[in-house]
């Protein structure tokens, strides 16, 4: 296995640590990012419930760590200990997620008895959503770099994290810096919610206020600045594939769980679709990845507002331009920051760019699936829908896959099976 560029073709050998980004990455073209490749061996231990143990031998982390000289035993230990560590502030580890039919809910949107909605709930996961399965990913990599000492920084001067967001990541993000005792920055935007400064402010984050600048390019200030500090030598413990490949190896153990739960459900078949809530693109690549790998082929749909829908923008225009298939070359041409000033009641996927967006057409391509914008009144309608049929206590960008449903609910057949990803606890 190793990691390789999906738009020049760069290889980066897994042996290869902190191998964030293409070495061809430059401050002028950052249109590159990394993918991991190699054959997946679909052996998993049973019944084990953390699935970073669980998915263990389909892991880019793991096969480094053993390409760096260390032992099963020891990248086993690195695993548990990490997350023992993480219990303790977060209350809960990494654990395999609910899966369950949400039966009101399927008879309030007219499913027969064989088809219907099943949830997948990640509402109880690390830091209330599945922001943190990318995430510890990184710092597996990062624990397994330093214990075979092929890092240039002691323990006792470790360099900082960083991570730009304001809502769910930077939460996890900040959890798992506590739980490993790691320094971290966390770049937000003016006017970031009181409740999750408070959070992110007791586990010991350091915010840094991030105001639009006049100087600045098109896109998120608070990315801009995200990326000065990488360039001064903080470490990117991003959610976003395009500036650290390895929370895509952590985020894929979600679509092989739903792979694998799913088989369980339905004697070896699949789910007919899969709808995920997109902001900047990580999360439904890594549940298309994960199930293309158990060759699950549902169509996979990703879901943006209409307030802000920049990949259902590219996927239109890669169309027009009819380069669907060889978007990599024409990433400038059809992904670009959206223009207007990003709103909605789902305002956790309101990023200005969907950066992992060429893992998403790929995945939305190779299942027969399409991008889904839903209205603003849909999306309200999706999250008083989830309180008003499952007890399950999601916040409204965690329901807003239930609103691509509601928004395609007339081209969907009664009897097929549709999976919802709910992710991310409400908090007020």
């Amino acid at each position: 296995m190793n990691l390789e560029c999906a738009v020049c073709g760069a290889t980066v050998p897994i042996t290869t640590p902190l191998s964030w980004q293409c070495p061809n990455v430059t401050s002028s073209n950052r249109q590159h990012v990394l993918h991991f490749r190699g054959d997946v061996s679909l052996n998993v231990i049973d019944r084990e419930q953390n699935p970073y143990l669980a998915y263990r031998s389909l892991m880019a982390v793991d096969a480094f760590g053993a390409a760096i000289g260390l032992d099963d035993e020891a990248r086993c230990r690195i695993i548990v200990d990490a997350d023992a560590q993480v219990e303790k502030v977060a209350g809960t580890g990494f654990r395999v997620t609910p899966l369950e039919r949400a039966n009101q809910l399927s008879d309030a949107l007219g499913f027969s008895t064989n088809g219907g909605i099943w949830v997948k709930n990640d509402t109880g996961n690390v830091a209330g959503s599945h922001k943190a399965r990318h995430l510890f990913g990184i710092l597996l990599h990062l624990l397994m770099a330093e214990k075979a000492s092929v890092v240039p920084w002691a323990r006792s001067s470790r360099p900082p994290l960083a991570i730009a967001s304001c809502g769910n990541a930077a939460i996890a993000a900040s959890t798992l810096a506590r739980s490993a005792n790691w320094p971290i920055c966390v770049f937000v935007p003016v006017g970031a919610g009181r409740e999750v400064l408070d959070v992110i402010s007791s586990l010991g984050a350091d915010i840094i206020e991030c105001p639009r600048r006049t100087e600045d390019p098109p896109g998120d200030p608070c990315i801009h600045r995200f990326r000065e500090a990488v360039s001064g030598g903080a470490i990117p413990f991003s959610v976003q594939g395009t500036e650290n490949a390895w929370c895509l190896d952590g985020g894929r153990t979600i679509g092989w769980e739903l792979a694998s739960q799913a088989s369980d459900l339905f004697d070896g078949a699949s789910f007919d679709r899969v709808f995920v809530q997109v902001g900047g693109g990580a999360f439904v690549s890594c549940v298309g990845e994960g199930l293309l790998q158990f060759g699950n082929r549902p169509h996979v749909h990703a879901v943006q507002t209409e307030g802000c829908a920049p990949l259902a923008r590219a996927w239109d225009e890669a169309k027009r331009r009819r380069v669907l298939d060889d978007v990599e070359h024409h990433w400038g041409e059809c992904m670009w920051p959206w223009e207007a000033t990003p709103h909605s009641l789902a305002d956790g996927i309101l990023d200005d760019e969907t950066y992992d967006w060429l893992s998403a057409v790929s995945v939305m391509k190779q299942t027969g699936g399409h991008p889904v914008i839903a209205t603003e009144d849909v999306v309200h309608t999706a999250y008083s829908m989830a309180h008003d049929f499952t007890d399950i206590d999601v916040s409204p960008t965690g329901s807003a896959g239930l609103a691509g449903v509601l928004q395609m609910r007339h081209d969907i057949g009664d009897d097929e099976r549709i999976a919802v990803m709910f992710s991310g606890v409400r908090r007020s």
